[in-house]
């Protein structure tokens, strides 16, 4: 029975590493999110994550504008607001007027289920904001939608008063690929399924110590 020893032996670190591979692809499996209010570009029925900020962002009339608040991980994760109405159903009852423009802001409080401890989410609403040519989205959302709320870094932290505290908090244990609301949740990226990274490389690990194991062995046992 020569190659008993070694072969136990393999068995015993194989399994070991077979267990930390399992353990840190299970970890993996949650992701740290945030809740925070989510800034979105209306297109026809669709919503496209902004590239900027309300703050920086200036729409032209007849633009929608859409904000969600919710528990995301990053942008992929974000969910968007769950329904899209058209510009002509938000503003219809708004005239134009000259030098001003109007834009259809679309603004969905999130689910009970992402509110912070003790508040519950306002129902979602439209409104038509008419402001200068010049105004940005954030000036189209205070007229509208006061109070507004910044933290120090001119990160928007509540629309209407909500929620009443809190700014971007930090939420332990969310599921990864599990998004608040699948109706509203954002495209996933395709590199998000498959196998982990960490799974592939403890896999090769195992794989490593088997061939060592048998390395060792055979040169014993010459």
């Amino acid at each position: 029975m020569p190659f008993v020893r070694p072969v136990r032996h393999f068995t015993a670190v194989a399994a070991a590493a077979l267990t930390l591979t399992l353990g840190v692809g299970a970890a993996s499996a949650q992701a740290t999110g945030y809740r925070y209010w989510s800034f979105w570009d209306g297109q026809g029925s669709t919503w496209t994550y902004a590239t900027q900020g309300p703050a920086t962002a200036h729409p032209s009339d007849g633009d929608v504008e859409g904000f969600r608040f919710a528990v995301s991980a990053d942008s992929k994760d974000a969910s968007k607001p769950r329904s899209a109405p058209s510009f002509d159903a938000v503003c219809a009852a708004t005239p134009a007027e000259p030098g001003r423009k109007r834009v259809a802001l679309v603004l969905d409080f999130g689910t009970s289920q992402d509110a912070p401890g003790g508040e519950t989410p306002p129902a979602a609403r439209t409104a038509c904001a008419r402001v200068p040519e010049d105004a940005t989205t954030a000036d189209a959302l205070a007229a509208v939608a006061k109070p507004l709320r910044y933290n120090s870094a001119a990160l928007l932290c509540a629309i209407a008063g909500y929620p009443r505290t809190g700014c971007g908090d930090q939420v332990s244990g969310k599921p990864a690929t599990t998004p608040t609301d699948d109706s509203a949740a954002a495209p996933k990226n395709s590199s998000d399924s498959g196998p982990s990274m960490s799974l592939i490389a403890g896999l090769a690990a195992v794989l490593t110590l088997a061939a060592a194991a048998i390395w060792q062995s055979r040169r014993r046992n010459r």
